[in-house]
């Protein structure tokens, strides 16, 4: 690996279902309604980010029921409670709360019987309702969730979207890996983070943020802190930014083999994520800002399926082909005819 990172850790190892209603009304502006044992939700915890439906485990199959999970009571499992005699609407409804679920949401703005909300709240078991269709919930939820649970890990280095390309930068201590930050934002580009970049895997994504102590800030050998968005301005700032490639900047002392074509699709697996990597050396004169802007250019050519490398290489087949019957290509000239273009 050119680049050392810490263990990866998860965010959060257990959310309390406090924090959970708390953030999904104001960080996800969905609309939830107590029904029964609120003042249980400090107490309660949730573990892990898969959700459940408990359909047939409201039938009395509890063989595989995922209890410690969250727990989504749509259209289905409503119907089916109201179409069952009271006895046997508490029969299956306590079939999943003699269990120690952490939450059921009720969806489509949907209630249970009164005998019901008792039960639960006899339990200790939280129950809010919204009127979020239940797939529209359910995906809302998860990606929350996801979110929270996501693992992560940190890095030394600096994170610039560049033309909409999320790069960064790393390299040894002092190499300058700030000061090609600093030129991109003044060219216009953004700062995501510097010197500690946190990496954050969300689903098979890999995102990128500063810490709360330094988003904003850079340090710059020999001038010190300076604060990029007082400067620059909004627009020079991120708060996040997609992974998608990474830059090490080297000594050309120091330097490996050199990728000199770019047919040779270099990678580094980061979280389990194979990303682009490309090593590039460092000599007087050469201008590294100039390069990253190309590097995000090039990349985004190869998004939208163009490959210079590739192109080129099917250029020299076709020069070997024609040199095979006589001809040779490469003591041609560009241009055929120079139309009078003369200086």
């Amino acid at each position: 690996m050119p680049f050392s990172t810490h263990s990866p850790i998860p965010i959060n190892e257990k959310l309390t279902v406090e924090e959970l209603i708390t953030k999904l009304r104001k960080r996800v502006n969905i609309n939830l309604i107590a029904c029964a044992a609120e003042e249980k939700c400090r107490d309660k915890f949730v573990r892990e980010a898969e959700l459940n439906r408990p359909g047939l485990a409201l039938t009395g199959y509890l063989d595989v029921f995922s209890w410690q999970r969250v727990q989504i009571i749509g259209n289905t499992e409503t119907d089916y409670l109201e179409k069952l005699p009271e006895d046997k609407q508490l029969e299956a409804f306590g079939n999943i709360t003699k269990f120690d679920l952490p939450i059921i949401f009720l969806t489509n703005g949907n209630t249970l019987a009164n005998a019901l909300l008792e039960n639960a709240t006899q339990r200790g078991i939280p129950i809010f309702t919204t009127p979020y269709e239940t797939t529209r919930f359910m995906l809302l939820l998860k990606d929350f969730l996801d979110d929270q649970f996501a693992l992560q890990t940190m890095v030394h280095g600096a994170m610039v979207d560049v033309y909409g390309v999320g790069i960064l930068i790393v390299g040894k201590s002092g190499i300058g890996k700030s000061e090609v930050a600093l030129d991109l934002v003044e060219r216009g580009h953004r700062l995501v983070a510097d010197d500690v970049v946190m990496i954050t895997k969300k689903g098979s994504v890999l995102m990128a943020s500063a810490t709360t102590m330094s988003k904003h800030f850079m340090e710059i050998r020999g001038l010190g802190i300076v604060d990029v968005m007082s400067m620059f301005g909004i627009r020079s700032v991120r708060y996040q930014k997609r992974l998608e490639i990474v830059t090490e900047l080297s000594l050309w002392d120091d330097a490996r083999e050199i990728n000199r074509t770019g047919l040779d699709h270099d990678q580094v697996s980061i979280l389990d994520n194979e990303i682009p990597y490309i090593q590039l050396p460092i000599t007087p004169g050469k201008n590294i800002t100039v390069i990253a802007e190309v590097i995000a250019m090039n990349h985004l050519l190869k998004h939208y399926g163009y490959d210079a490398a590739e192109a080129f290489q099917e250029r020299i087949k076709s020069s070997i082909a024609e040199k095979t019957k006589g001809m040779n290509p490469s003591m041609k000239r560009a241009i055929e005819y120079f139309e009078g273009d003369i200086e």
